[in-house]
């Protein structure tokens, strides 16, 4: 026997305000039309004054708990995938066990950008194969509002706010590729390339700082980068594209999302896209697709999912799991 971490709960939280396309025409040399064509986004929600990454990180994390029926102190650690904590220290998950009310076990950040929620998978799913814990809250939240220059039309109309969480839990398992939970996890870096994306402000500055980016360069990078991770986490699941029920990528681009499925060769009918309804938002996109394509029906108990991600860094990665 072996043991898997399983999908035991799925939750998400949107801010309420929701912002369309045509909000920015007022602004910047903009159209909804433009920006439709260009990433097939058709609004998104920005944080109001009473959310914060933390808050919306515990309301998230508040509904995968109801959806488990678990209690915060059945839960043994949190990891959570952000790079827009509330403060720079402490972290925004210690935050979250707070409001979560969880006097016991621990909480940490990751901090992978849009990869995050990817790289919080694979270390929830080692915290579990190890036994350091039995069930882990793994959360990615972001406010990306916070750091956009309102200026730049080629990255401030991308990007949206909100959380989405899991409840993983250790599960005695076969040891096949039949087998609910993780099967298998495949992560990646590579430093040389950071002045593709990242946000020029931090301790070093003394300022926030906005989000810049290289978006032809980052487009490159990402088809190829994130079918061949993909194709690598399958390998070493023992699964094929034909095996795989739903694509659940990182919601960036839709034509990030179509050249991906493409080169996987998996139909986008087989792909779980809410980009339409939430921008970029980073960390939170994987965790909010998957809870949002389970609550639309799309995503069943038992469906094997590939996700995969890639952000600044460049960092990206890809997890199998079944549902």
């Amino acid at each position: 026997m072996t043991i898997r971490a399983v999908v035991r709960g799925a939750g998400h939280y949107l801010p309420a305000r929701v912002v369309e396309n045509s909000e920015f025409e007022a602004t910047l040399d903009t159209t909804d039309e433009w920006i439709r064509s260009r990433s097939g986004i058709e609004r998104r929600h920005f944080a109001t004054e009473t959310d914060t990454t933390s808050s919306m990180a515990t309301a998230a994390a508040q509904a995968a708990l109801a959806d488990s029926g678990l209690e915060a102190s059945d839960i043994d650690a949190i990891v959570l995938a952000t790079s827009t904590a509330d403060l720079t220290f402490p972290s925004a998950a210690t935050m979250v066990q707070a409001q979560l009310g969880m006097t016991g076990g621990f909480a940490f950040d990751v901090q992978a950008v849009c990869a995050g929620f990817v790289y919080a998978l694979s270390n929830a799913n080692a915290l579990i194969l190890s036994g350091q814990a039995r069930r882990v809250l793994v959360i990615g939240a972001e406010t990306f509002s916070k750091i956009m220059d309102w200026t730049d039309r080629s990255t401030c109309v991308l990007f949206g706010d909100g959380a989405g969480a899991l409840v993983l839990e250790a599960e005695e398992a076969a040891g096949e590729a039949s087998d609910r939970g993780i099967l298998a996890c495949d992560l990646h870096s590579d430093g040389r390339l950071r002045d593709l994306l990242y946000v020029d402000g931090g301790v070093s500055t003394g300022t926030s700082g906005y989000l810049r980016m290289q978006g032809n360069q980052v487009f490159r990078h990402a088809v190829e980068k994130l079918a061949a991770t993909a194709h690598t986490a399958m390998d070493r699941a023992g699964v094929t594209a034909d095996d795989v029920d739903w694509i659940v990528p990182h919601q960036a681009n839709i034509r990030i999302i179509q050249g991906t499925a493409k080169k996987m060769n998996v139909p986008m009918d087989r792909v779980v896209v809410t980009v339409q309804d939430h921008g970029n938002t980073s960390a939170a996109s994987i965790p909010l697709a998957l809870s949002v394509g389970r609550a639309r029906g799309q995503i069943k108990d038992g469906d094997l999912l590939v996700t995969e991600a890639i952000g600044g860094g460049l960092a990206w990665g890809a997890v199998v799991l079944r549902w």
